[in-house]
């Protein structure tokens, strides 16, 4: 069947095709973004656009080093040797655990998720004399500022020798399922009266020397240029060439590597930020955090936005031309940054654990300068200081108390590490030590003290007062200016009514976190403290 179809219906056609792909759509005209509504959108977000701040000070990890491979059985086989001597491999050593101190990490997160950390086993021997390839090490970073104690330790190795040592007169020659490995093809009649050889003594890598001693008590303040060992992985297991004697020419068997070590860690961050932004509820730290930096706390007008701390970076050298500041650290090091915590916001009697409770008081004594963020649109600036340094210095007190009381339990009950002078006392600490100071099979972990810190009254500290574009707030800023130069002069006493209260660099600079006025002055005030 065939259709015909006229000319002027083909030219028809052909117009209307041409009309309908080579006409343009219409666009619709968007105006080009503002760099004033940028800003807007940034620090006056919604309510959704945040992001949330995954954030750990403090967890517990188990290091488990790598295991080593079993020692491998295997007889030389070429074309005119049909029942060669043994040439079994030995097995590979374990993988070990470093740790490093790294710049740029502020959290434990990423550890506190793996609860376990284990290295690599080594890989078993191989005929023709191969040896087993090492297990694969890890590295565990860790912020600046983390301190590292030991709360449980496992050693097979220690175990074994301190059993050795304590039954010399063991029955040698038995087979053991622990240590030995069997020829695949024997049968268990083969086995059933030889007599084994002594077992080979307990051995340790030449890396283990330079193990950190036990127990581990670390204080990670600065970066750490080169790892350092943790936890050393165990030696791997004997080929059959190393039985070979009159007695046993083709040895049948080889000795298992021996188990790894395993370590319980306790780990805290010390240094929780340079800077600590410290005030009541909707005060505007978040918006001032974000005003600094480019994270993307939450931001609300009601109280309790801020559930834990938010971590932002002021950038001072972004090395594109010259840096904003020139600082230095202690050391001499170039300082390109520093870090800022946005702490939840304190309520009276936070020092009796309302509110968000003694969590976040604990933040506060770990930064290592403070800025009160008081809002001069809610009423008295000076007041508002006060109330946060009394709940400050009530959390001092009580920390002083508690410090007090763990001394004095240490000196009568608390027994480091199994050293009682009692039977009794051991037993309840479930914790032996050999001679060479190695802590072997603990049945509970240890309980450890609290860190010492810096008390927060002898820490630098400055007061921004936020919201000072609002009408009527420059006097109440006039007011606060004149009570920080009354402290310095110490005609005021100071707020926290402590002695010996940090007093000689006091300032309140005066922003607008929403507009972002006023803002540059404080990382320049905040850089000179740090230097000091």
């Amino acid at each position: 069947m065939s259709l015909r179809v006229g000319k002027s219906t083909l030219r028809f056609l052909h117009q209307h095709r041409s009309k309908r792909y080579n006409s343009t759509p219409p666009t619709l005209q968007h105006p080009e973004p503002t760099e004033q509504a940028t800003t807007s959108s940034n620090l006056n977000p919604a309510p959704d656009d945040y992001a949330r701040t995954i954030f750990t000070d403090k967890c517990q990890l188990t290091l488990a080093a790598g295991s080593g491979g079993h020692g491998c059985i295997s007889f030389l086989r070429e074309k005119f040797i049909a029942d060669g001597p043994a040439n079994g491999g030995d097995g590979g050593s374990g993988g070990n655990i470093y740790i490093q101190a790294i710049r740029g990490e502020t959290s434990l997160h990423k550890l506190a998720r793996r609860g376990i950390v284990k290295a690599g086993r080594g890989k078993h021997g191989q005929g023709k004399g191969k040896g087993g390839q090492r297990g694969e090490d890890v590295l565990l970073q860790v912020p600046v500022g983390t301190v590292i104690r030991e709360t449980a330790r496992h050693d097979p190795v220690a175990e074994e020798e301190q059993n050795s040592r304590d039954a010399p007169d063991e029955v040698r020659g038995q087979w053991r399922r622990d240590k030995w490995v069997l020829y695949p093809s024997s049968v268990p009649s083969d086995y059933a009266a030889m007599e084994f050889p002594d077992l080979p003594r307990s051995r340790k890598s030449g890396i283990a020397l330079s193990q950190i001693p036990a127990p581990i008590n670390l204080d990670l303040a600065e970066p750490t240029e080169t790892p350092m060992l943790l936890a050393a992985g165990a030696v791997g297991g004997l080929g059959n060439p190393h039985f070979v004697s009159k007695t046993f020419p083709k040895p049948k068997f080889a000795t298992k590597g021996d188990p790894g070590m395993t370590v319980t860690l306790e780990l805290e961050l010390k240094l929780l930020a340079d800077v600590g932004f410290v005030g009541l509820p909707n005060a505007g730290k978040s918006t001032l955090l974000r005003a600094m930096s480019r994270s993307r706390a939450r931001v609300g007008s009601w109280a309790f936005t801020t559930l834990q701390p938010n971590i932002g970076t002021v950038v001072l050298d972004n090395h594109q031309g010259r840096p904003q500041l020139s600082a230095s650290r202690g050391t001499g090091e170039l300082r390109t940054y520093f870090s800022v915590a946005d702490i939840p916001g304190l309520i009276p009697d936070a020092h009796k654990d309302r509110g968000l409770g003694l969590g976040f008081l604990r933040h506060v004594e770990r930064a290592q300068v403070l800025a009160f963020v008081v809002d001069l649109g809610a009423g008295d600036a000076i007041e508002a200081l006060k109330n946060l340094w009394r709940e400050l210095a009530a959390f001092e007190n009580l920390r002083g108390m508690e410090t007090n009381a763990q001394t004095e339990s240490r000196m009568i009950d608390w027994k480091a590490f199994g050293s009682s002078p009692s039977p009794t006392s051991a037993e309840d600490a479930a914790v032996s030590k050999n001679q060479s100071g190695v802590m072997i099979s603990p049945s509970a972990s240890q309980q450890l003290p609290d860190l010492l810190l810096k008390p927060i009254s002898t820490k630098p500290w400055f007061v921004v007062a936020t919201k000072a574009d609002l009408e009527g707030t420059q006097e109440n800023f006039v007011q606060l200016q004149k009570y920080l130069e009354a402290i310095m002069a110490r005609d005021e006493d100071h707020p926290s009514g402590l002695k010996n209260a940090w007093r000689d660099k006091l300032t309140a600079i005066p922003v607008s976190a929403i507009r972002g006025e006023g803002v540059d002055r404080i990382p320049e005030w905040t850089v000179s403290l740090l230097d000091d």
